[in-house]
């Protein structure tokens, strides 16, 4: 039996997916990857991931549309959620938290911040974080 936890990664842009994925495979996680919100909404229902990396500016759906989605459905509500992306102002970071993002992340990412990044919401720590 595989008791990895499984991260999910949903990032349209490719070579910063496989990145992340490759950084969670070096930490010990079982990565699935979508390259956009639409055919990752119901595999985030299907698998149930025990993380989920999210971009905000996505091709169809915006991440933060997925975000609020997941945080209104019972069986997805207590995923936690890792948005990483580009937008940086203070007002970006503010929507994501108040979104239900348990973490907000900055592009670029670091291993060191993503894994801890990771560590620290599968401990549950309750607090949203910058």
């Amino acid at each position: 039996m595989d008791d990895k936890k499984t991260v999910m990664i949903v990032e349209d842009e490719a070579d910063a997916a496989e990145l992340f994925a490759e950084m969670m495979r070096v930490g010990g996680f079982r990565v699935l990857k979508y390259f956009s919100s639409g055919p990752a909404i119901p595999a985030i229902e299907h698998e149930k991931p025990d993380v989920v990396i999210l971009d905000v500016m996505m091709p169809d759906i915006s991440g933060l549309e997925v975000l609020r989605y997941m945080r209104r459905q019972p069986d997805l509500a207590s995923i936690p959620v890792i948005v990483v992306s580009a937008k940086s102002m203070p007002m970006d970071i503010k929507i994501g938290l108040d979104a239900g993002a348990s973490m907000y992340l900055t592009k670029p990412v670091g291993y060191r911040d993503l894994i801890q990044a990771v560590d620290k919401v599968l401990q549950g720590s309750d607090a949203p974080q910058i």
